[in-house]
């Protein structure tokens, strides 16, 4: 094998597996599942593409120019991890106290069903699959290139995993069907209070690391 596939292949290795990990994909499809078990399969399929797509272009631009944008607006990590905290937080309380059925039949519901655009753009495309730490390290690995087509290596590695999420939370759906209406009622609970728990978790990693600059 030449140098310089040698050298690309590993590149593509670790980024695969660096926002693989990330990303989480196992993780997080209990959650996609139980945030959106009010639509019907289709529209779970549809949320679950314009999520990918979501994340896709926020890491491929984030890749390209995160430094730059951190910089131009003067944005930090830290503040990212407490704002994807509070949006998973107001996601996980709306799981713990809505009751919300398959199906629809008063024109608040209908029209409650309508909003399915909004949730796979945020919290879902954002901060759910694109969280603070697959944007860091997609920043992260685009400063580390070892060369100029090692940028290609990136963004074929960033789409073959979220092709790889996709797939995973679109499988989501059968489990939906095998645990039932009333797992899912269950499970929309237990996953409402583990959002929260990441929520606080984001919120004290980003407000730790803003205090320790302020007092070293």
């Amino acid at each position: 094998m030449p140098p310089f596939v040698q050298t690309e292949f590993k590149f593509f290795l670790l980024c695969l597996s660096t926002l693989f990990t990330l990303i989480n994909p196992v993780g997080i499809a209990p959650l996609f599942v139980v945030m959106t078990e009010r639509f019907p399969p289709e529209t779970r399929i549809n949320i679950a593409r314009k999520g990918i797509i979501t994340a896709g272009v926020t890491l491929l631009l984030f890749a390209l120019l995160g430094s730059l944008i951190f910089k131009l607006y003067g944005i930090t990590v830290e503040a990212f991890q407490i704002m994807g905290g509070i949006i998973f937080f107001r996601s996980g309380l709306r799981m713990l106290e809505v009751k919300v059925g398959r199906t629809r039949t008063t024109p608040t519901e209908q029209e409650e069903s309508l909003d399915h655009d909004d949730i796979a753009v945020s919290p879902i495309g954002i901060p759910l699959i694109t969280g603070p730490g697959a944007i860091t390290a997609a920043m992260l690995l685009s400063s580390q290139t070892p060369g100029i087509y090692s940028y290609f290596t990136l963004f074929i590695a960033i789409i073959v995993v979220l092709v790889l999420v996709y797939l995973i939370l679109r499988g989501g759906d059968k489990l939906a069907k095998k645990i039932g209406q009333t797992g899912m009622r269950i499970a929309q609970r237990i996953m409402g209070l583990i959002l929260m728990v990441i929520a606080v978790q984001f919120v004290i990693n980003g407000s730790e690391t803003v205090l320790r600059r302020i007092f070293n």
